[in-house]
């Protein structure tokens, strides 16, 4: 399997963070443990939404539309900004 995947910060609750990776777990460990620059200073952060894929090209093709592309980004930032804010209640 591979994933597409989306962080948040807890100290920034307004940042997200979007990847792609064969090994889930793995990754969030180096994510949590400082090791990935790009996260390091908005750590804590909490995975907050993820997809499967069969392959890695479609996982990482998603990653770069969800990166590359507002218009594919913002309806699914409102889906995950909802399901956050009803598990908050």
């Amino acid at each position: 399997m591979y994933y597409f995947y989306v962080l948040q910060s807890q100290k920034n609750t307004d940042w997200f963070y979007k990847g792609s990776t064969p090994d889930l777990k793995k990754r969030l460990e180096k994510h949590s443990a400082g090791l990935v620059i790009s996260t390091k200073p908005y750590r804590p952060l909490k995975l907050v939404y993820y997809e499967a894929y069969l392959s890695k090209e479609v996982a990482i093709a998603r990653e770069m539309s969800v990166k590359h592309s507002g218009s594919v980004w913002m309806p699914l930032m409102k889906r995950i900004k909802e399901s956050l804010n009803v598990l908050e209640r």
